[in-house]
């Protein structure tokens, strides 16, 4: 995520198989809450077998076949825990293996109104996490070093680029600077995805900047 994606790009990238796990996990859950996503998304699917078949073919080396099959054995299965059981939830299927039954049970920081929550989605040039925020509470003042994906999960935030509902995804880069706030009435949680550290920009932020990690 190097520079600011449309959310368009983002589900071209999806079907083509070239996200990282972090990012298209938070796809991957958009879709699941988002119909008018999942139409467009099986368009571009679509368009991209299209132009496989139009593709000229290609002539293996003899042997080729075997050599592949002979892969998939040597290499080790999916592990368990990343199966996912398609059982009636609270969260969306494409979340719910990373998630325990009960997100009370993860490990949540906190700072004013906002906590966070790491997930293990394995890949280190990604952090990926669980956003709550008291209904009417705001997340400090910040922007970014990188670029941050925000899927809204529940309830809904407001901040100086809009409002985002359950199911909006904000694309948010070092061009903005803002403060989400928690709509009245509920509490919004969202699946953070960031390539790089946030850093605050509020009055008493920047003197925290070198003591915090979000």
């Amino acid at each position: 995520m190097s520079e600011q994606l449309t959310l368009d790009e983002l589900l071209i990238a999806h079907a083509a198989g070239k996200l990282a796990e972090p990012v298209s996990l938070l796809v991957a859950t958009h879709l699941s809450l988002v119909p008018e996503s999942r139409r467009r998304y099986e368009r571009y699917e679509a368009v991209g077998g299209m132009m496989l078949d139009e593709a000229e073919p290609v002539a293996l080396h003899d042997g080729a076949l075997a050599h592949a099959l002979a892969r998939l054995e040597r290499e080790p299965r999916e592990p368990e825990h990343r199966r996912v059981v398609r059982k009636p939830g609270r969260w969306p299927a494409p979340l719910r293996h990373y998630l325990p039954d009960n997100i009370d049970h993860l490990r949540w920081r906190g700072y004013g109104g906002a906590f966070e929550a790491d997930l293990p989605v394995g890949n280190a040039d990604y952090r990926t996490r669980l956003i709550r925020v008291r209904g009417g509470k705001a997340v400090p003042q910040h922007t970014h070093e990188g670029s941050e994906l925000t899927l809204v999960l529940e309830g809904a935030f407001r901040d100086e680029t809009g409002r985002f509902a359950r199911g909006d995804i904000e694309i948010a880069d070092d061009s903005v600077d803002h403060q989400p706030v928690a709509e009245d009435g509920c509490d919004c949680i969202c699946l953070a995805v960031t390539d790089a550290p946030l850093r605050l920009t509020g009055p008493f932020g920047r003197l925290l900047n070198p003591f915090i990690r979000i």
